[in-house]
């Protein structure tokens, strides 16, 4: 079975219609691979920034410019696939990538929509990020075969450094939930009712901001799904109303 490593990737196809995955927090691009590869088969270009930090350490996370350089990561993917004669583009986030997804789509109204997979832009506060972020360093460091002496000070050393980050991110939230009145385009939502990283409500709250703005909203619950729902029990659904909502979204936009 071929092991992927989590790089960036763009999966070519003829036509001008393309779609950005935003992978999640301490994350990487094998996410979103299967999403990818399925949307590849159905006709759409994709493309998968590995954002800055990531796919590695997860000390490198917390030492790039966090929300700065992933916002610049996914400016500089939507100007790849524009560059490449992309112009019908829809974006979508899993968590972190959430977030960045709908910054995009307040940002650039040529984006023709796109959305969240369990991402919390109405709770970050209530994430257990910080509980989370801690073990699955130390797994990294057990991967690689560290002395658990060395683990255990890394790990403290991540802990410390954790906090002004997530405030970061915070912020950035915080920033999205006020200017959610900028987002005019379809806004497709998926939400698991067993997540164990943010509030499950997260998905219904940002249906309804969106909603009282006279958005379209497309929001999809799988009560028993986990917080990674790109690859959980979920996965399947997901796929199947991804590309639902893409190619509704797809064939009025060519009318």
């Amino acid at each position: 079975m071929k092991t992927y490593t989590g790089d960036s990737f763009f999966f070519p196809h003829s036509g001008r219609r393309g779609v950005i995955l935003l992978h999640a927090y301490t994350g990487n691009t094998n996410d979103v691979r299967m999403l990818g590869r399925q949307l590849n088969w159905q006709g759409y270009t994709v493309f998968a920034p590995l954002l800055s930090g990531h796919g590695g350490d997860p000390k490198k996370v917390l030492e790039s410019n966090g929300p700065d350089d992933w916002w610049d990561d996914t400016r500089m993917a939507i100007f790849r696939l524009r560059d490449a004669g992309i112009d019908q583009i829809a974006i979508f986030g899993l968590s972190l990538g959430g977030l960045l997804a709908t910054r995009a789509l307040e940002n650039d109204p040529r984006l023709l929509g796109g959305g969240v997979f369990a991402s919390p832009i109405t709770t970050w506060g209530q994430s257990n990020v910080p509980e989370y972020f801690p073990k699955i360093a130390a797994k990294y460091y057990r991967q690689q075969k560290l002395n658990p002496l060395i683990t255990k000070e890394k790990v403290a050393k991540l802990t410390e450094r954790l906090p002004k980050q997530l405030t970061q991110i915070q912020s950035m939230a915080h920033q999205l939930c006020d200017h959610l009145d900028q987002i005019h385009q379809p806004f497709f939502i998926a939400q698991g009712g067993a997540d164990e990283m943010i509030d499950p409500a997260s998905g219904l709250q940002l249906e309804k901001r969106l909603q009282a703005n006279g958005v379209a909203v497309d929001y999809h619950y799988y009560p028993t799904a986990t917080h990674l729902l790109t690859v959980n029990t979920a996965h399947r659904q997901l796929f199947t109303d991804v590309g639902k909502y893409l190619q509704n979204l797809f064939e009025v936009s060519s009318k």
